[in-house]
């Protein structure tokens, strides 16, 4: 399992309350274009509709400008595969006040590209503080620890 494409900020901004793993719908290119770390999730997020999840706001650029099709969008709605009960827990928590769900990474499993999509509470900015003062501590007894 290779990691292609990563949200970084989503564990700085976020709260994640739940995970799910799902398949995304791509075209050829896209698939290369990503198997070269090309996109960016960092403004993309899921929304349900009609029964289906849609990852909005991924962008993926053209694998080779010269072969794309002409009518090609980079930032599209992409659909999400995921089982019927995975989809209506989304909708669930999707529908509750404060939740949003947004993906978290996008990696290649088996042959497969595949998204980690997970629901999410937005931190306040004392939590984003307290946290990167945990990280900045614990990175010091590391290394205090290391060098002993």
């Amino acid at each position: 399992m290779s990691n292609l494409v990563q949200n970084k900020k989503a564990g700085l901004n976020y709260e994640i309350l739940e995970s799910f793993e799902a398949g995304i719908e791509l075209f050829g290119f896209e698939v290369k274009s990503l198997r070269q770390k090309r996109g960016e999730l960092t403004a993309a997020h899921v929304s349900v509709r009609g029964g289906e999840a849609y990852l909005l706001g991924m962008q993926i650029p053209p694998y080779q400008v010269a072969n794309t099709p002409k009518g090609y969008e980079p930032i599209r709605n992409r659909r999400l595969l995921l089982t019927k009960s995975e989809i209506t827990k989304l909708a669930n928590n999707e529908a509750k006040k404060g939740l949003t769900i947004v993906p978290i990474s996008v990696y290649n499993k088996a042959g497969k590209i595949k998204v980690q999509v997970a629901v999410v509470r937005g931190k306040k900015k004392f939590d984003k503080r307290q946290d990167l003062k945990k990280r900045d501590t614990d990175r010091e007894i590391r290394r205090t620890l290391k060098n002993q």
